[in-house]
């Protein structure tokens, strides 16, 4: 089964002293770096999705800025497809499902920023669309949400969010995957 890898939002912005810091990206990008380096090494199909904001209002992921740009350890090689989006969803408005079809892509593994949002969003519209999907949990990063005056830490949306995934597609460490695609 062909598969792609898709690496969701890993930009400045989200990064330590960025404007919209999340917790733990380091770590989650370090996992995300070694799909890469798997799906780099195989010539397997690689995808770097960049959030461009364009609504009135945003704070983040604005254009010309250093924010914007892909976080240095993810910045996509020469020849590496890069998409760019304004919506969560990585194929609202673009050319995602275009190209994953034009390409015979049969299964996508995800990774990505932030889980409640883009991944998320995106986790949901490539099932539908009908692809078999591996999120790789722990190359995934979100931030505390605030509801009224409840405080909800980044761990527990981050484990509320992978639950609820499941429904999608499965679940699983970096090196569940790694070991599934190199077997």
């Amino acid at each position: 089964m062909k598969t792609a890898l898709i690496l969701i939002d890993i930009q400045n912005d989200y990064f330590p002293g960025d404007k919209m810091e999340l917790e733990a990206p380091l770590s989650a990008a370090q996992q995300a770096r070694r799909l890469l380096d798997l799906f780099r090494q195989q010539g397997w199909s690689t995808i770097h999705i960049q959030h461009i904001s364009n609504s009135p209002g945003a704070t983040f992921f604005l254009p010309d800025t250093a924010g914007l740009d892909f976080h240095q350890s993810i910045r996509p090689l020469p020849g590496e497809k890069v998409i760019v989006k304004n919506f969560p969803n990585s194929f609202r408005a673009t050319g995602l499902l275009g190209y994953l079809q034009g390409a015979n892509i049969e299964s996508l593994v995800l990774c990505g920023m932030m889980t409640h949002m883009c991944v998320d969003a995106s986790t949901r519209a490539a099932a539908d669309f009908g692809f078999p999907v591996r999120l790789a949990a722990d190359a995934c990063a979100t931030r505390e949400l605030v509801f009224g005056e409840t405080k909800v830490p980044a761990s527990s949306v981050q484990a509320a969010f992978l639950a609820a995934l499941k429904s999608y597609g499965q679940v699983l460490k970096t090196e569940e995957i790694l070991k599934q695609l190199e077997g």
